[in-house]
């Protein structure tokens, strides 16, 4: 009977350490690698072409265009690209509106966001390739202070840094917005020792020559990013790059939204995989911590569940039926709360349930193309 103890117990503290690990002992092992700085060489600066896809963003293309004509003017030679995605609403009238602003290129209908970036990256004449969101705003020198890193010629790619507006709408908005400050602070520690290990698609950019043929079900930030790490150049984060995004506040849309990301993101990782195999042992390590372990910790959380009711129950019944009383009434309170910590753990588990619904359908051989904007946000 101690020894069934024992394996419980230890399985609970498994667990607990796995859902942790990309949060506490991952961020405290990469603040103890050394630094590998950076070389620019002196040379003029690259030419660039700024992509991004959309779909039904009316409501955000306003500002969009006016932060776009904010940058043409500091740079004239930067070439503004977009794919309308079978819009049914007025996204591609706007962008018309503009005049030779933005070249837009309407898509047959519905055919999704890496199609999209695939025809605009075909069409793009600029050095560098700069990837964006709809309805995400770039900083006034956000422009050049990315561009100035691709000095150093071992750099294939540069990331910059999403600043969410927003974040005290909601117990949801207040989750992601921490959770991506977190996320954030990940990406300056694994640049600064080498290599960030993917990229998201509020504000990236690779060297055009590394831009890779990926086929349409894969999510193409993950896919385009790292080819600049398989092609042994290094992709860095850039903290003066800033965009910013508004955060999505209802969680029925940070759900679905979370599972379409993830089942896209593991279909990806199918397809990278045996590239991923061959990178080096500190790129596969920063790979495994920070989305692997991250992608099933859902999982850990159920089996640290478990595990926990199970040494309850040995102790005794009581105790388990008290515990499992106290998580019902807890879950209860959860979905009435609009604020506050228990809001706020709710959401967490939420998320992490989402993260692993869609990893799983991904495993089924399901994966999701299209997207649709949160209208939360």
């Amino acid at each position: 009977m101690a020894t069934l103890d024992l394996v419980l117990a230890l399985v609970l503290l498994l667990s607990l350490a796995a859902v942790a690990w990309p949060f506490l002992p991952y961020p405290l092992i990469l603040r103890a690698l050394p630094t590998k700085p950076e070389h620019p060489a002196p040379g003029p600066q690259p030419s660039a072409s700024l992509l991004f896809c959309a779909y039904n963003e009316a409501a955000a293309m306003p500002e969009k265009l006016a932060n776009l004509a904010m940058l043409k003017a500091r740079h004239p030679d930067l070439e503004l690209l977009a794919f309308d995605d079978g819009s049914s609403d007025a996204t591609a009238a706007l962008i018309e509106g503009q005049g030779d602003l933005v070249a837009l290129i309407r898509g047959p209908g519905r055919s999704g966001k890496a199609h999209g970036m695939k025809q605009l990256a075909a069409r793009a004449r600029g050095d560098v390739l700069i990837f964006t969101d709809a309805n995400v705003l770039l900083d006034a020198d956000a422009i050049g202070n990315l561009l100035a890193r691709y000095a150093d010629p071992e750099i294939g790619g540069v990331l910059g840094s999403l600043h969410y507006i927003g974040e005290g709408e909601s117990a949801t908005a207040s989750v992601g917005s921490l959770y991506w400050r977190i996320e954030e602070r990940l990406k300056d520690e694994e640049s600064r020792t080498g290599n960030v290990l993917g990229a998201d698609g509020s504000i990236f950019s690779i060297r055009r020559s590394l831009y890779p043929d990926f086929p349409d079900s894969v999510l193409d930030d993950l896919t385009v990013s790292m080819a600049v790490v398989f092609a042994g150049k290094r992709l860095v984060k850039a903290k003066e790059v800033i965009a910013r995004e508004r955060l999505v506040a209802a969680r029925g849309d940070e759900y679905r939204r979370k599972v379409r990301i993830a089942a896209r993101a593991w279909h990806t990782h199918r397809h990278l995989r045996p590239q991923l195999r061959r990178m080096r042992a500190l790129d596969r390590f920063k790979y495994a911590s920070r989305k692997i372990v991250r992608w099933f910790g859902g999982l850990f959380i159920l089996t640290g569940a478990l595990a926990a009711s199970a040494l309850a129950w040995r102790i005794s019944p009581w105790l388990l039926g008290a515990g499992m009383l106290g998580a019902a009434l807890l879950a209860g309170i959860a979905a009435r709360a609009k604020s506050g910590p228990v809001a706020a753990l709710a959401d967490i588990l939420i998320a992490y349930a989402a993260t692993l619904q869609g990893v799983a359908k991904a495993m089924r051989g399901r994966t999701v193309t299209v997207w649709n904007p949160a209208q939360s946000r």
